[in-house]
């Protein structure tokens, strides 16, 4: 009887599904009427609002393509930036001013302990306006070089030396400039170097560089030439040099490289004054 009991229990609760072929058999809950009015007077009592799963998917569908969409447009938008700034980098780069010749800026700092020619350091080179300028608001000027030191601006592969082949055969256009005279030293010295890299000469193609000399008693200035027999050339750099850079109340005086090489106590000759 106990059995029968529990089989009539299971047969009232469980009803079988119809068995589709190739399936196992499943059961599925029948409620009970008692429990199933139980049921529809609690949902009566706190209605639940119908879901309808198709119509939350359809809506999530279009806000993760709106995602997608917004995310892509960010994408472009970004790729887009950064084909212009590789652009607009490029037209800086490509567009700058280039000098004529290039140049090569040296420093000389005094060590008694090495030679002359190793205490000589080539520090980098000069091809543009661009560079040029951005060299020279970052190295000192001359009046805050120590004693001993030297600058040298020279077209590239000359070195600032009497001996180069450049300049073995040429000479110098020499100022001198008083130690107080701070501010007028670092203008002629840029002034120079302005117009000897912007071709101010009209004999440019004779220029080699240009040396300034902090010292202890005065600082010198001097501007290279190749050929020192080239009068016409020498002469038409001296004046514009007098000219230009405002040195009417300076001599300038020119020297020749192999005189300065053989001078003697008495000091160099001048080959011409201005």
């Amino acid at each position: 009887m106990a059995t029968a009991k529990v089989q009539n229990f299971e047969s009232a609760v469980f009803e079988p599904k119809m068995l589709v072929e190739g399936q196992p058999r499943e059961f599925v809950p029948e409620i009970h009427p008692e429990q199933q009015q139980q049921q529809q007077q609690q949902q009566q009592q706190n209605p639940q609002p119908q879901q309808n799963c198709h119509n939350e998917v359809s809506q999530m569908v279009p806000e993760q393509n709106i995602e997608s969409e917004q995310e892509q447009e960010q994408y472009d938008d970004q790729e887009e930036y950064d084909d212009n700034l590789d652009e607009i980098v490029y037209e800086v780069i490509e567009y700058k001013h280039p000098l004529e010749d290039m140049w090569t800026l040296w420093y000389l700092e005094n060590d008694r302990t090495k030679h002359w020619k190793d205490m000589l350091n080539e520090i980098t080179q000069i091809d543009s306006v661009e560079t040029f300028w951005s060299l020279y608001y970052t190295i000192k000027t001359p009046s805050e070089l120590k004693i001993g030191c030297d600058y040298s601006v020279f077209k590239k592969g000359i070195k600032p030396m009497w001996e180069d082949e450049a300049n073995i055969k040429g000479g110098r256009w020499l100022v001198t400039v008083g130690k107080s005279a701070k501010l007028e030293l670092d203008r002629i010295w840029l002034d120079i170097i302005l117009m000897m890299v912007g071709q101010t000469f009209d004999y440019s193609s004779e220029i080699c560089g240009a040396v300034i000399n902090i010292r202890a008693k005065s600082n010198k200035m001097s501007v290279w030439t190749a050929n020192g027999t080239n009068e016409m050339a020498i002469l038409e750099i001296g004046q514009k040099l007098k000219m230009l850079l405002h040195l009417q109340s300076h001599n300038l005086q020119y020297q020749l490289h192999s005189d300065a090489m053989c001078k003697i106590n008495s000091g160099v000759k001048s080959v011409y004054t201005l």
